[in-house]
């Protein structure tokens, strides 16, 4: 099918998408992906995420327990574009995959299930899509099942994203007789026949015209509403014609201001050709984004999408083959050749590129070169890591990496074999250069190596992945969280002097601080992101500029480790009231260390809490199990904070601590008879029950 309503240019960059999948788990990305690549003849089988036949879903693991776990490139041609394709995760346990994903994309397919519409991590997958200004367009799948809706999943939409859709199709039948959909741009009929593999256009039969007209004029207002060309032919005519409205769609989704909203079932094949002229017509190429910004030295600089500009790539995947390491780059100046030396800004080392690779899930074909607008693998580079910059080594800049969550779930692991010990150091140090949010570190009281995360599978998946690919026998001990300190009640007008006299020039810093907390949400859970805010209102030129910075990097020093268990400190607001200084003996450094051991003070003064991560639990069970699973979560500190009915099914929804959930799964399913489910996702941390210092008064 072809939809012509996109602009053929002559540069070649144009006829580029470089699109991901973003989705809840189960929502049906994997599936999506596959239709993709099989009707656009990339493949020449459908793959099935059930049988492990999936192109994208090609790790072990990932077969086994039919979930994405590592996001897979792919690429495909449709209509004269290629179409870069990248499948990300769905489990909120793999998010920071999805996080580097969107640095490097133009666009993006969101994937909504008819039946259950905006889930959790639906939700926060399209979070952190508007954190990178990335525009998307949206496909409603699984229609075919019961209780499919599109109308709910819409509205659902609508609620809980904040955004506004504009659906261009109606859907032909409803459940098991949904056949096909009428294209309200075009108000024509599309039907597929049993398997999917081919469809048929034609007419828009006369019982569907009614609702289809009514349908193609709540399209109209809703596009006048936000287009001003649109509007201005809407109030001329009182209608738009398919070219204006196509028009309009490319530029609100480009902009942001709505979502283009399909639908289809990609398990039958239904509606996978019109997702993908959609993505074709309204997605931006890399020349409609923004040119990317880079520093160069102090100063900020832009780099255009072209090929003849010096080279900027960012490298956003590091992935360890049995034929060598696999550097991932998105290009997005100038172009990179075979064997060409390029430079790693932030390691500030030369790198050699030695062969350049289409990417295919698990197979590559190699190319001579990769030029703007590009997605690539190459090898040979030894290095860079994830977040690192390749350039050319006469016009250096460094891109902004992707953000790295911090870990929330720990465990002890160590090697069966005190033989293996090295072998596990060597294989760790792997893991983490793969999977820049997994952190590594020995725990200084007990001497165990301490491998970090954000989710109790998460860690589960990079256990097996060590005992799987290094062949070495490791063991895992029980998860522990990441627990934050946080201020209850602070102080106010805290002293502290720094003073050294050891021979030579001293030390002198004189520091007065106030300490309160930061606010925190209305249901008592905080942002870790937000933990510390200082300010100085001192006056008269009583402290350099320099000495208060200095205070600033000292309380921030401070942060790293709490008095109630030696916990990173969240939530803080410093204020720097007064202070003095020695005109031989104070120095940046002196009033660093001043405040560094005042804000210590201040916490042994204040009445401090211990916070533990929160997550939001969506649990989705049998109507015979609701009071089992309800008095389960309760016992779990959980608190329930939505209860709903969905076709046979209870949908509950509880904040529940991280640490309670260990195990649930099973548990979960032992109370459901294995028809149960849950997911969840990161909200906050939350003030642990009864965890509060005893407040101390200041000398």
């Amino acid at each position: 099918m072809r939809t012509d309503l996109h602009r053929h240019d002559t540069d070649p960059l144009t006829a580029v998408r470089n699109v991901g999948i973003l989705a809840h788990v189960d929502a049906g990305k994997t599936t999506v992906t596959e239709r993709i690549l099989y009707i656009t003849g990339a493949t020449y089988k459908r793959g099935e995420v059930h049988d492990g036949t999936t192109v994208t879903d090609f790790d072990v693991q990932e077969r086994e327990r039919g979930i994405t776990i590592s996001a897979a490139a792919v690429g495909c041609a449709w209509d004269g574009h290629r179409i870069n394709l990248i499948d990300t995760p769905g489990h909120v346990d793999f998010a920071d995959e999805v996080e580097r994903s969107l640095r490097v994309l133009d666009g993006a397919i969101a994937v909504f299930d008819a039946v259950a519409g905006v889930e959790p991590q639906s939700e926060s997958v399209w979070r952190q899509a508007d954190r990178h200004g990335v525009p998307r367009i949206a496909f409603v799948n699984k229609l075919d099942r019961a209780g499919a809706d599109l109308d709910t999943a819409v509205e659902s939409m609508r609620r809980r994203l904040d955004t506004v859709p504009m659906v261009v199709q109606l859907p032909v039948g409803r459940e098991d007789a949904f056949t096909g959909v009428v294209d309200l741009i075009r108000m024509r009929l599309l039907t597929w026949r049993e398997g999917g593999d081919t469809y048929a256009e034609g007419p828009v039969p006369v019982e569907l015209r009614e609702e289809a007209r009514r349908r193609r004029r709540l399209l109209e207002e809703t596009v006048a509403q936000l287009h001003p060309g649109a509007l201005e032919e809407f109030c001329d005519g009182s209608a738009l014609s398919a070219g204006t409205l196509a028009g309009a769609l490319r530029d609100l989704t480009r902009s942001g201001e709505g979502v283009v909203v399909l639908c289809g079932s990609a398990y039958r094949n239904r509606g996978v050709e019109p997702l993908l002229d959609a993505v074709v017509a309204y997605l931006p190429s890399p020349l409609d984004v923004p040119a990317v910004r880079g520093a160069v030295g102090d100063d900020e600089q832009e780099r255009a999408c072209d090929p003849a500009a010096p080279l900027a790539a960012l490298v956003f995947k590091v992935q360890a083959t049995p034929r060598g390491r696999l550097t991932y780059l998105r290009v997005y100046s100038g172009t990179v050749h075979r064997g060409e030396a390029v430079w790693d800004a932030g390691a500030r080392r030369t790198e050699r590129i030695g062969r350049i690779l289409r990417v295919q899930a698990d197979r590559h074909t190699e190319v001579e070169r990769a030029v703007a607008g590009d997605i690539v693998a190459v090898a040979g580079v030894k290095a860079a890591r994830s977040g690192a910059t390749l350039c050319a080594p006469d016009a250096p800049v460094v891109l902004e990496p992707p953000t790295v969550a911090e870990p929330v779930v720990s465990v002890a692991v160590e090697a069966r074999r005190n033989a293996d010990s090295a072998r596990l150091v060597s294989a760790l140090a792997r893991l983490v250069e793969e999977d820049p949010s997994l952190v590594v570190r020995t725990d200084r009281e007990s001497g165990q190596t301490v491998l970090s995360g954000m989710g109790e599978l998460h860690l589960e998946v990079a256990v097996e992945k060590i005992r799987r690919a290094h062949g070495l026998e490791v063991g895992a001990g029980r998860p522990q969280v990441a627990y934050r300190e946080t201020v209850s009640r602070g102080v106010s007008g805290l002293v502290y002097r720094h003073v050294k006299q050891e021979g030579g020039a001293g030390q002198f810093a004189h520091v007065v601080i106030d300490v309160r907390p930061l606010p925190v949400a209305q249901d008592g859970t905080c942002d870790g992101a937000a933990d510390f805010v200082f300010r100085s209102v001192v006056t008269g030129g009583r402290l350099p500029r320099d000495y208060v910075q200095a205070v600033e990097a000292g309380c921030r020093d401070a942060l790293s480790e709490g008095p109630l268990g030696g916990h990173r400190v969240t939530g803080v607001q410093v204020t720097l009231t007064d202070g003095s200084t020695h005109p031989k003996d104070s120095s940046p450094m002196a009033f660093r260390t001043a405040g560094r051991f005042a804000l210590r003070a201040a916490f042994r003064a204040s009445v401090m809490a211990l916070l533990e991560p929160v997550v939001e639990v969506t649990a989705t069970v049998p109507e015979d199990a609701v009071g089992g699973v309800l008095g389960d979560l309760a016992a779990r500190r959980g608190q329930i904070s939505a209860s709903a009915m969905r076709s046979g099914t209870a949908v509950v929804t509880a904040t529940v601590p991280l640490a309670e959930l260990f195990g649930y799964a099973s548990q979960l399913r032992g109370r459901t008879q294995g028809r149960g489910t849950f997911t969840s996702r990161a909200t906050g941390y939350a003030p642990v029950p009864g965890a509060v210092s005893d407040q101390v008064v200041p000398r």
